[in-house]
């Protein structure tokens, strides 16, 4: 998801990122790799100049600075900060819960993982969605700032992904969350970068937890 990020912020901008083979396990511990970048994380990220950053975000901030005229950054230095309080509200009160629910129940990979958690995760997502929802509803912008596409709107159109394949059923995302589901519609088939979101995997019923 961090690499759409990134690329989708390239795209907007008009600039190209080169993306070399990549294993992950294989690539990112070969020594060529850990002497630019020594914790071995991805995505990294070495321009021409050989200035190197890491950690997703990051990254996707500084490919959005480069083209400000753009508009992912923002206008000014209150719409940065809204960009930013929309990222960090995306990614903590949207995906990451919802990825949890989809981790422990859709692939199995949270030891110990039960109901009790999978309504707490619930809970914290239908909460935030219930936030998003009036905000859109109020809107007077398709998007989250102000006229045009922003780097919180990339985020959090693809942060929406989780919810719908977890605790957003077709009912949930025609009568629940109509305006919700309507932007992330939006912000998905812009034709500049929607080969990148790809299919949604959104699911017709909630996902539940069904103890082994």
């Amino acid at each position: 998801m961090k690499t759409q990020y990134i690329l989708s912020a390239a795209i907007i901008s008009g600039l190209e990122i080169e993306q070399p083979p990549f294993e992950f396990g294989v690539t990112n511990k070969s020594p060529e790799f850990t002497q630019k970048f020594p914790l071995g994380r991805i995505p990294a990220f070495e321009d021409i100049e050989g200035f190197k950053v890491t950690e997703g975000m990051a990254i996707a901030r500084y490919v959005s600075s480069l083209v400000p005229e753009a508009g992912l950054p923002g206008r000014n230095a209150k719409e940065t900060a809204q960009i930013d309080q929309w990222i960090h509200f995306a990614e903590t009160e949207i995906q990451t819960p919802a990825s949890n629910i989809y981790i422990g129940i859709g692939i199995k990979y949270l030891p110990g993982f039960n109901e009790e958690q999978r309504k707490y995760y619930q809970e914290r997502v239908e909460f935030s969605l219930k936030f998003l929802e009036d905000y859109l509803a109020s809107c007077p912008s398709a998007f989250l700032v102000n006229n045009t596409i922003t780097l919180a709107d990339i985020v959090l159109a693809l942060s929406l992904r989780p919810a719908g394949q977890t605790v957003c059923g077709m009912k949930e995302r025609k009568q629940v969350y109509p305006y919700t589901f309507a932007y992330f519609a939006k912000v998905n088939n812009d034709e500049r970068i929607k080969h990148l979101f790809g299919e949604s995997g959104f699911i017709d019923g909630l996902l539940t937890f069904k103890p082994e």
